[in-house]
């Protein structure tokens, strides 16, 4: 009995060699696919958190800091025009001389001031268009109300944009983005249908045709503008676009100024505050837009510039006293709207790790 108690083989109290193998590779601790690893209320390292995409932050930039900055700048200019006859082209130096300062920035940071060799041409191309897209707006707002001038130019770029999107870049919109798009072009038509149907006859009349014509243009330069600037891709491209734009405006207005226009030196305070804030809210509007164009697609960045339409409108008639017709009104309605819809349909969120 004893004998065959010893035969039975006793269990080892540091277990077999099977069963130290096994101990040994198991883990210390075991972990459910199911569950997380990590306790409920403690921070991790592979935590994930929703950020707002590309999209999502050009429509903002270029809404809230392109459209509205800009929208004060036309009535603006027509304040300074009306108080003391200052020439467009001398309200043009103005602005550029606010770019002129990016370059201690340049020079700070070890850039070049003109950019790179090889895109140098590009970022001239790109400033020169800038420079004839806001002569042309300057010179439109001192002959049609300012609104008027402000909806043609906006509304030439968008459609201009769009266009040129399809045409160089193969981009194509979705179906709300068409309908925010054709919406914001319609209200534009509304507002500004009946002054071009009723122009006067005579010298009067041609002057503003001549204006309307000069916003097309600009709105058309625009848009030509924020391709060229879609294809420039180095680290300090917007500072860069930026001085240069400015460079090249003193460099074409100076002299444009004294054979085409004659300079006036503004008298009273009220021409000076205006020159200030066109210059300052022209230069966010500036940078606003240049990077919103690098994130969302050109002829939505346009059309949600139209906010620019609507503020210059309240301006127009609280500020200029300047009849605004049912018309304007409807139109700016469905701007507002359309602008809703392009909103809208570009909220959208991206996970980043942390």
């Amino acid at each position: 009995m004893v004998g065959a108690l010893k035969g039975i083989r006793q269990p080892d109290p540091g277990g077999d060699g099977e069963g130290q193998e096994e101990t040994k590779t198991r883990p210390p601790y075991f972990t459910w696919p199911l569950l997380s690893s990590t306790p409920a209320g403690l921070p991790s390292s592979h935590h994930q958190r929703c950020g707002p995409s590309d999209a999502t932050k050009g429509v903002f930039v270029a809404l809230l800091g392109g459209g509205l900055s800009a929208g004060f700048v036309g009535p603006f200019s027509r304040m300074a025009y009306q108080s003391s006859h200052l020439p467009s082209l001398e309200l043009l130096i103005f602005r550029c001389l606010f770019h002129l300062p990016i370059a201690l920035l340049l020079k700070f940071r070890g850039d070049p001031l003109l950019g790179p060799p090889d895109v140098r041409v590009r970022a001239f191309l790109h400033a020169v268009l800038n420079v004839l897209s806001i002569g042309c707006a300057y010179s439109a707002v001192q002959v049609v109300p300012a609104g008027n001038a402000v909806t043609v130019r906006k509304g030439s770029s968008t459609v201009c944009s769009a266009l040129l999107a399809l045409c160089l870049e193969s981009q194509g919109l979705g179906g709300y983005a068409w309908c925010g798009l054709f919406g914001s072009t319609l209200g534009l038509i509304i507002i500004v249908g009946p002054g071009v149907g009723t122009l006067q006859e005579g010298t009067t009349g041609l002057y503003m045709a001549l204006g309307y014509i000069l916003a097309f243009l600009g709105g058309l330069a625009l848009s030509l503008g924020l391709q060229v600037y879609r294809s420039l891709r180095f680290p300090s491209c917007l500072p860069t676009v930026a001085f240069l734009f400015g460079l090249v405006g003193i460099i074409v207005c100076v002299p444009g100024l004294f054979v085409l226009q004659t300079p006036v030196i503004p008298q009273d305070v009220l021409s000076w505050s205006c020159v200030v804030a066109v210059g300052l809210l022209a230069l966010v509007s500036f940078i606003c837009v240049s990077y919103a164009v690098t994130k969302a697609h050109p002829a939505l960045v346009c059309a949600l510039l139209h906010s620019e339409v609507v503020v210059a409108l309240i301006l127009q008639y609280y500020v200029l006293y300047e009849a605004v017709a049912p018309t304007d009104i409807m139109g700016a309605g469905v701007v507002l709207g359309s602008i809703a819809i392009i909103t809208a349909q570009n909220l959208s969120c991206e996970k980043k790790g942390q």
